[in-house]
């Protein structure tokens, strides 16, 4: 099966027929989450044995908030990432030192709700490698994405940025087509929204995301 044409990422793998499922639909980076607080927490050893699969099929993230050195360095030796993706408040200076210290890309987050939460994004343009606009979360919540909220995909109309970018938060099978139409995104994440519960990722929920992203 011919990749979508708009790299799409899985995240918050967990178990071998959700990795297996996003590999076979044609996934372009599969996502290993390393925050305490998430549901979709993994032990590094378990990330190693579930990235080994997609070693040359697919890109691997290692997703942290405001990781320590001393994680990055873990992560760098065990699973051997392509990309860290920074989902903190991590400030562009840092983002420079996460790439140098591991060697991998790096993709950073940002919580967007309104205009001016983009126009931040450029004092990351000459750090990150990749940027990643998910929705802010609610003021109670633990976990900085993850979390099924959305924002205003017609903040995107008219940006530009001068680094790749991927369109987050609250996507699923069903919207996806139409936000990747709104938001003219050339590359999207999904993690809930191909959950059957916390955590939980469907197998058939991702081939159905894939699908959906193919056609859009």
């Amino acid at each position: 099966m011919s990749p979508p044409r708009i790299a799409t990422k899985i995240c918050g793998l967990s178990t071998p027929q959700a990795v297996s499922a996003a590999l076979d639909g044609g996934a372009a980076y599969l996502g290993f989450v390393f925050f305490d607080s998430s549901p979709r927490n993994i032990d590094l050893a378990d990330a190693a044995r579930l990235a080994e699969p997609a070693r040359g099929r697919a890109q691997i993230v290692a997703v942290t908030v405001d990781p320590s050195d001393a994680l990055l360095d873990r992560i760098e030796t065990t699973l051997n990432p392509d990309l860290i993706q920074l989902h903190g408040q991590e400030p562009a200076e840092r983002v420079r030192a996460v790439g140098v210290r591991t060697g991998a890309k790096t993709i950073k987050a940002m919580s967007i709700s309104t205009a001016a939460d983009l126009d931040a994004a450029a004092r990351y343009e000459g750090a990150a490698d990749h940027l990643m606009f998910d929705a802010k979360p609610p003021q109670d919540a633990v976990i900085p994405g993850g979390t099924g909220a959305r924002f205003d995909w017609s903040l995107m109309i008219g940006r530009r940025f001068a680094r790749p970018w991927f369109l987050a938060g609250g996507l699923d099978p069903w919207n996806v087509a139409e936000a990747i139409a709104l938001s003219g995104a050339p590359a999207v994440d999904v993690s809930s929204g191909v959950e059957r519960g916390p955590g939980l990722k469907d197998p058939a929920l991702i081939t159905a995301f894939l699908d959906a992203v193919r056609r859009a």
